[in-house]
């Protein structure tokens, strides 16, 4: 397989949340402003990314991963999952609350959808300066049927809210309540699914007068309570590395690069995934560079090795699985 920093185009999906800082900021080729969410690496059926640049131009990710099996994805990869992809990549505008949502875990998405569960994480790349999240309940004690009966008088006695800002990095386990608030600009990390159970979407109305519909009683059913908010407290130095969350389906660090790097990726069996989320650095394997800027991502297949950063400026989150 021919190994270099491979881009792919991106799927821009319409939003009834969405705005316009995916063009704005990320430069992405939208011109609504109610793009919600950019995909940059995708299997779902139906939207399977397609290669951008060099010698697999035009090939989507399903023919890579089929024609070049383990040498793109890693031995364990292409044994666990096979011709599916386990990630899917994107970017998230919020310009208002998005609904308050919860996911299946692999258990429930089998059963019901014969799917992968949907366990994901986010980096916060910007926010107003009111901007927050829903993360879990408020009262650990709360009944799941409660789900059933939220409404704009309760909703702020059932749902914990916290302040994000620019930097902050939450992982959302499968079952665990959430929804990412108006302002919030994020990088979001997940199993490969599409399965959202809606419990509450703020009584807001679609460009045809009708209210989205909700999946309370599935809510109910995967809806689980966690100890913890999930936020990472990482600390992160110049020129250095830090971990914004591992579990048994990704691993996330931050790079903070201001100077030429190499890092040997040898020893890891799996692709390496980079999301440039401040800045821009060149990125170098077997002689082929490819420039990333905030708001693009990079796909390195799982026989890359050695690995040369070139920037004066620039944190990318490093994807993989392992």
């Amino acid at each position: 397989m021919k190994v270099y920093p491979i881009k792919f185009s991106p799927i821009l999906k319409e939003k009834i949340w969405g705005g316009n800082k995916l063009n704005k900021v990320l430069g992405k080729p939208s011109v609504g402003d109610n793009v919600g969410e950019s995909w940059e690496i995708s299997d779902v059926n139906g939207n399977v990314s397609v290669v951008n640049n060099g010698f697999y131009k035009g090939q989507n990710l399903k023919e890579l991963l089929t024609e070049h099996k383990h040498n793109f994805v890693g031995k364990n990869n292409f044994e666990n999952f096979g011709t599916n992809f386990p990630l899917l990549i994107k970017f998230l505008d919020a310009k208002t609350d998005l609904s308050v949502q919860v996911h299946p875990d692999d258990k429930m998405a089998k059963k019901y959808h014969d799917s992968f569960g949907k366990t994901e994480m986010w980096y916060i790349m910007d926010s107003d300066a009111d901007a927050n999240i829903v993360l879990g309940l408020k009262d650990k004690n709360t009944n799941p049927k409660m789900l059933n009966h939220i409404t704009a008088e309760n909703v702020e006695s059932i749902f914990n809210r916290e302040q994000v800002k620019k930097g902050d990095s939450y992982f959302i386990p499968a079952g665990k309540i959430h929804a990412i608030g108006a302002g919030v600009l994020a990088a979001e990390i997940q199993q490969t699914s599409d399965i959202t159970y809606r419990v509450y979407d703020w009584d807001r109305e679609d460009t045809h007068g009708k209210k989205r519909e909700l999946h309370t009683k599935l809510a109910e059913k995967a809806t689980k309570q966690f100890d913890s908010n999930g936020k990472s407290n990482y600390t992160i130095n110049q020129d250095n590395t830090a971990n914004l969350a591992s579990c048994e389906y990704f691993t996330t660090n931050i790079l903070d690069i201001n100077s030429v790097q190499e890092k040997c990726y040898c020893h890891l069996d799996s692709f390496i995934i980079f999301m440039c989320v401040e800045g821009s650095a060149s990125i170098s394997v077997d002689g082929h560079t490819e420039i990333v800027n905030t708001g693009e991502t990079i796909l390195l297949p799982a026989k890359a090795e050695k690995v040369v950063f070139n920037t004066n400026n620039a944190k990318l989150l490093e994807v993989y699985v392992s």
